[in-house]
């Protein structure tokens, strides 16, 4: 081997990717008072967001929040203060004109037709009377024109509340005088509203209709007030005798309770008898009275009165001569 040729040379490996370094093991320290340590976060997953770096809303800038909007008002209350404002334009305008002219009257029957709601608002409450709508309809719009012609704009006081107590006056006065076919003691009639009203309470908590002895044990009265006024309750309309009764089925009271006196027919003969006789001597109406009424013979008679029968006899014939000459029916 000769000096200059130099051996071959070892090629060096092809380098390989370095293994990755081993982490440090991690010094624990404090954490910063300022920041809280972020939790680790896994793949796949969200980190949650640190409370303390959100900002709050309050400190949030942007606009501020809008006000919830006002609730709109009813379709009632809307009406009702539509009404109210054209009552006081139509009243102001009444106030200027005279009665009896053709404006005047014009203007009357808007405020009565624009004011109408308000009376069927006050009849409702006499609903359970068991009278027509119509006809308490029609007496508490009277009550409303009493009210338009006697309220006073200037006074400051709204008209429904001038006009409420007469329209419901007016239809109590006409409950108290034209629909009870009977009339029942004040003091009746009032109890009688307490106890209706309490049957209907009782009814609503129990479920079933009141006995007499639970209305009175409510109202602090007796069992025979509570019937009495139950009674009263029943004078707004008369029941027909011809009715049959409802529930049994039975006939109505006048064929139960009702019958031909067979003595009526002489009521009126009678009664003129009665008058007739008075004008006769006292003899002739004794004879009368025990021929007629005591059924005695003209000879039992004469042996009462000691006389003959013949004479007993002339003055049967004479009185009944006065008796047909006083009586001017036959006559």
């Amino acid at each position: 081997m000769s000096a200059s040729t130099a051996p071959p040379k070892e090629e060096a490996p092809a380098p390989t990717s370095a293994p990755a370094p081993t982490p440090a093991p991690a010094t624990a320290t404090a954490p910063h008072p300022a920041r809280a340590p972020s939790p680790a976060v896994t793949p796949g997953s969200t980190a949650a967001p640190n409370p303390a770096a959100t900002p709050s809303p309050a400190a949030a800038p942007g606009p501020a929040a809008a006000p919830e909007p006002a609730p709109a008002p009813s379709p009632e209350k809307r009406r009702s203060a539509d009404t109210r404002a054209l009552t006081q334009v139509l009243f102001a305008e009444l106030k200027h004109l005279q009665r009896g002219t053709p404006e005047h009257d014009r203007v009357r029957s808007a405020l009565i037709e624009a004011n109408l709601p308000l009376v069927r608002y006050a009849a409702a409450r006499f609903r359970s009377r068991n009278e027509p709508m119509e006809d308490i309809v029609q007496v508490g719009t009277i009550g409303l024109i009493n009210a338009i012609d006697r309220f006073d704009p200037d006074r400051g006081v709204q008209f429904p509340t001038f006009a409420m107590p007469t329209v419901v006056g007016e239809i109590k006065r006409y409950f108290r005088d034209n629909v009870r076919t009977v009339h029942v003691p004040r003091r009746l009639h009032e109890l009688w509203v307490q106890v209706n009203g309490a049957t209907e309470d009782l009814t609503t908590a129990f479920g079933r209709s009141p006995t007499t002895a639970e209305i009175a044990e409510r109202l602090r009265i007796t069992e025979e007030e509570v019937l009495a006024c139950i009674e009263a309750g029943r004078s707004y309309h008369a029941t027909s005798l011809e009715a049959a009764q409802e529930g049994d089925g039975m006939p109505g009271l006048l064929d139960r309770l009702g019958y031909e006196d067979p003595a009526l027919d002489g009521v009126e003969h009678r009664d003129l008898v009665r008058h007739l006789l008075v004008q006769l001597p006292e003899r002739e109406q004794r004879i009368l009275l025990l021929r007629y009424y005591s059924n005695l013979t003209q000879s039992q008679i004469s042996a009462e009165l000691g006389v003959s029968q013949m004479h007993v006899s002339r003055l049967l014939a004479r009185s009944f001569a006065r008796l047909r000459s006083a009586n001017r029916i036959e006559a």
